[in-house]
């Protein structure tokens, strides 16, 4: 089931990679935790391991450690809720916010010359992206709109 899992999201990574920022990833684990609940958090490591091998290990990498387990932590909390709005305007946010979570490790890494130099480098980091978050929202919440309902009414019928 987790094999299926990441390769649902990796196939539809890849047949929307000619889209800037536009892809299902946010959209599949948020629909794998709805019909799978916690099963989802053995997805997100497999997922990360085979980004990393196909894209390489760089520090953008060490971001989806803990940027996918949010999300799925999120729509863990919110599971009861039936609406596509809400999942829209959820996957929205957190494709406009993705940018903001990624620039922690920046944070870190430039804190090695002091605090101050650690802010701006994870600040510049997040507002050269933020028109890449921009598109990202954009996308996340269309593609949930439009997919949300016929997706959970055949997971459902496979349920």
């Amino acid at each position: 089931m987790v094999g299926m899992m990441v390769a649902v999201i990796e196939v539809c990574k890849m047949a929307l990679s000619f889209l800037p920022n536009i892809e299902l990833t946010s959209f599949w684990l948020i629909m794998f935790t709805l019909l799978f609940g916690w099963k989802v958090f053995l997805v997100i490591p497999v997922f990360i391991l085979i980004e990393g091998c196909v894209y390489g290990f760089g520090l953008w990498w060490a971001m989806y450690l803990y940027v996918w387990p949010i999300l799925v932590l999120l729509a863990w909390k919110f599971r009861k809720e039936e609406s596509p709005w809400f999942w829209s305007v959820l996957s929205g946010m957190f494709g406009l916010f993705f940018g903001l979570l990624c620039c922690i490790p920046y944070v870190i890494i430039g804190a090695a010359d002091g605090l101050r130099h650690g802010l701006y480098a994870g600040f510049s980091w997040w507002v050269s992206g933020i028109p890449w978050d921009i598109g990202h929202c954009a996308g996340n919440l269309v593609l949930m709109r439009v997919l949300y309902r016929p997706i959970r009414s055949i997971m459902g019928r496979l349920r």
